[in-house]
């Protein structure tokens, strides 16, 4: 069946269910003609599971989760003389293959929306309660493998308030693969077996005494084991996880909400998805922010998108973690305190103190007791994890100084500062971790790999262990912190095509043809995953009737980890009126040494769903394992965008 005529069958099934669903004051849910299936969200959070593919009755399914009773929704901020706004949980089910029409399997999106008019009541004369805005701002966070509903449930209602003072509805999903949407990419049948092929794999690794000579091999050959695994459980959904199948998905978006063109914000590696949307539907771009942009074609080599910003890494750290610890002082950056007989703190003896301190982590990690959780291990690898948070993060800046002062004093430090250790530690994951059938969480672990390797399938750079020997040396020399990580993050895509010889579509086009409207791009002077050369080279291959570029100067990952007034004016008055700088460059600077002005981070709220990178939420379970020094760490997350 073609597209069109699915969404017209599913439109009358959705019909046939809204008049048969429970009756509340604002009406009935999902309404007829809602090819998202609204119904509000619980005030618990979004659903956290969708009708199943397999399920021949999923609408009468889902408008069963329906509850009548509005003191169980998720509401907005009630707000004098404004309508309380409401936040709306839906799905939208997508061809799992565009390129095949006779292929009848689909991928059921999880959609979640904050509708700033709220609903109307039945038989209310209100015009303008209920209503969907102008226009939708609509949001994909990254990763590969962000997922934006669990992200949207606690940040929507706050970011249309940014980003356009409360006037367009915001809308987030969970791309294929991510998140609750569905199929999932899971390879391994649980939590469980995931936590022990992790463990598994990392003592392997801490055995071996000779990286240069066979801990790649080790390595590659896990890779393979676990690609073997994933095909087998898997099939050839392999094939349709990519960046181009994605932005189609987000042309499907586009066609429900019933909106000429698209509008939104887009972080990191979404900002790919933004790029490949403009190049493949360049007559339905509307307001589009690129915040932290790729660049696309990067992502075509091999390993490209580990290695486009290894250098930001370090000067991040030196220059942010510790040239401003130096500069706000003892009172704001407990590492800038002198040490006995140490002399004053400059930036050189900071940095000799910082990696004399990873050094003895590296030799023996530090012992530490927690109520809590038992025994923990600070070791060399968890201490670079809070590196990368940090240079991700500076709200974290001063949490991390306090941390390893303690560490190189030899105390331990306190117990709102490990919180951020805490969050590195193994959790059970089921209520009984013996249990080898618990069901499996989405995770963007598995799902990265898919969309990386099969961007860059055809990548024209050599694939023989030679090569990667030789790539693994440059990364780890450009970047203590993250070359390892990212190089191993790269380093499994070695066998992608084994198993999935070419993706059902990948884009091979330019980015410059004629646009709609005018893409913003705003791009980080230390961003450590999209470095402003990113945005220059994107903004320079566009042309200046299709992009103007923020340069905003200051730390983090994307414009809002060290926001500035300028940066977020000129992001409203485009977002709001379609107001482009005249410059094809404006300079937007952050105020303020992040140690000064940023306050110290809570204790993590109860955990979400996990995510790619450390703090797109609390929840992420990173693992402390024994110290494995960096030649021989095995797969971690990358955070490259």
């Amino acid at each position: 069946m073609h597209l069109a005529g699915w969404l017209t069958a599913a439109t009358f099934a959705t019909r046939a269910i809204a008049q048969s669903s429970p009756s509340s004051p604002y009406g009935t849910f999902p309404q007829a003609n809602d090819a998202f299936r609204f119904q509000p969200c619980p005030n618990t959070g979004p659903f956290q599971t969708l009708p199943a593919l397999n399920d021949t009755r999923a609408e009468q399914t889902w408008a069963a989760l329906f509850n009548p009773d509005p003191n169980g929704w998720l509401w907005g901020t009630p707000k004098a003389n404004v309508t309380t706004g409401i936040y709306l949980c839906g799905y939208l089910d997508v061809p799992l293959d565009y390129t095949n029409k006779s292929d009848s399997r689909i991928v059921r999106l999880a959609v979640l929306k904050y509708q700033v008019s709220g609903l109307a009541l039945s038989g209310s004369s209100n015009s303008t309660a209920g209503k969907k805005s102008a226009r939708t701002i609509l949001m994909n966070p990254g990763g590969p493998g962000g997922p934006g509903v669990a992200l949207g449930a606690f940040s929507a209602e706050a970011s249309t308030s940014r980003l356009s003072s409360g006037k367009f509805d915001f809308m987030t999903w969970d791309p294929r693969g991510v998140g609750i949407s569905l199929p999932r990419p899971h390879c391994l049948p649980s939590e469980a077996t995931r936590d022990r092929w992790s463990f598994t794999t990392s003592q392997e690794l801490a055995t071996l005494e000779s990286p240069q000579s066979n801990s790649l091999g080790v390595t590659d050959a896990y890779n393979e084991a676990i690609w073997r695994t994933c095909f087998e459980r898997l099939g050839d959904i392999g094939r349709f996880f990519g960046t181009a199948f994605v932005v189609r998905d987000l042309e499907q978006i586009r066609i429900a909400l019933g909106e000429d063109d698209i509008s939104g914000h887009f972080v990191s590696y979404g900002t790919d998805i933004a790029q490949t949307y403009a190049a493949m539907f360049p007559s339905r771009v509307g307001r589009m922010v690129l915040d932290a942009p790729t660049y696309t074609p990067d992502h075509r080599r091999r390993a490209g998108f580990g290695t486009a910003s290894l250098d930001n890494v370090t000067h991040s750290y030196i220059d942010g973690i510790l040239g401003d610890c130096v500069k706000a002082g003892p009172d704001y950056c407990a590492l800038a305190k002198p040490v006995p007989g140490g002399g004053p703190v400059t930036l050189s003896s900071l940095k000799s103190r910082m990696e004399s301190l990873l050094a003895s982590l590296a030799e023996r990690p530090f012992p530490l007791y927690r109520p809590n959780y038992g025994p923990v291990l600070v070791t060399y690898s968890s201490a670079l994890d809070l590196l990368q948070r940090g240079v991700y993060y500076p709200a974290f800046w001063a949490d991390i100084a306090s941390i390893f002062a303690d560490l190189e004093s030899g105390k331990s430090p306190s117990a709102s500062q490990l919180s951020l250790l805490e969050a590195n530690r193994w959790v059970c994951p089921s209520a009984s971790c013996a249990s080898s059938t618990s069901s499996p969480a989405g995770t963007p672990d598995e799902l990265m790999p898919f969309v990386v390797c099969a961007d860059a399938y055809d990548a024209p750079e050599p694939n023989d262990m030679a090569w990667w020997r030789s790539l693994w040396v440059n990364m780890t020399a450009t970047s203590f912190i993250t070359g390892d990580t990212r190089f191993y993050g790269a380093f499994r895509c070695r066998h992608f095509t084994k198993f999935w010889p070419q993706p059902a579509e990948v884009f091979r086009g330019n980015l410059s043809q004629p646009l709609k409207n005018t893409l913003l791009i705003v791009a980080a002077t230390y961003d450590p995953a999209t470095p402003l050369r990113n945005g220059r080279r994107l903004a320079a291959e566009l042309g200046r009737d299709n992009a103007r570029l923020v340069v905003h100067h200051g730390y983090g990952h994307g414009m809002d980890n060290h926001p500035n007034k300028c940066t977020d004016a000129i992001v409203k008055a485009y977002v709001l009126n379609g107001d482009i700088p005249q410059q094809d460059e404006t300079d937007c600077f952050s105020e303020g040494n992040p140690y000064v002005t940023t306050t110290l981070l809570p204790a993590p709220p109860p955990a979400r769903p996990r995510t790619s990178c450390p703090s797109r939420a609390w929840s992420k379970r990173w693992r402390l394992f024994v110290p494995v020094p960096p030649a021989l760490r095995g797969p971690r997350h990358s955070c490259d965008g």
